[in-house]
């Protein structure tokens, strides 16, 4: 189902980022507080909310535990995107990698934010002119036999 609800056309796209943006902030925030890399891969496992990302992780964390650095492991699993690969090289390189995810983490929360305003601001206009049908049917409804009504008298 969750592979299904990654691919629908608008929503899937703002499950997609939303997902990202909880993974790399919940690694952020372990590594940054000093658990280490395996085991805060274990709790972004269960944070992640999407069972394909899920997966992804656990085999990250399997990667990164044979030794493997977490650029190459997330580039292997397909799933994750560019930026927060080249982000995750760029910390390793640096040794500041819970300053990148920090960093890759704000990005996709303003991207969700920002789909989640535009496609409000496009189904506006629906559920009004749908409002609008409902009540118009209603009104006709109560309305109808009271002219008929008329026409009888």
């Amino acid at each position: 189902m969750d592979r299904v609800t990654l691919k629908v056309p608008i929503v899937g796209m703002i499950v997609n980022e939303a997902v990202i943006a909880r993974i790399a902030r919940t690694l952020s925030t372990t590594f940054s507080a000093g658990v280490p890399l395996v085991e805060a891969l274990d709790s972004v496992s269960g944070a992640a909310g999407n069972a394909v990302y899920r997966d992804a992780v656990k085999r990250v964390r399997d990667d990164v535990t044979g030794g493997t650095m977490i650029n190459v492991a997330l580039r292997t699993v397909g799933v994750f995107p560019t930026l927060l690969i080249q982000m995750c090289a760029i910390g390793e390189e640096s040794g500041a990698l819970d300053t990148m995810l920090d960093k890759v983490a704000t990005h996709y929360e303003a991207e969700v934010d920002n789909k989640v305003d535009n496609l409000t601001a496009l189904l506006e206009p629906m559920i009004m002119s749908i409002l609008g049908i409902l009540v118009g049917g209603l009104m006709v409804a109560m309305y109808m036999p009271i002219f008929q009504l008329g026409q009888v008298v």
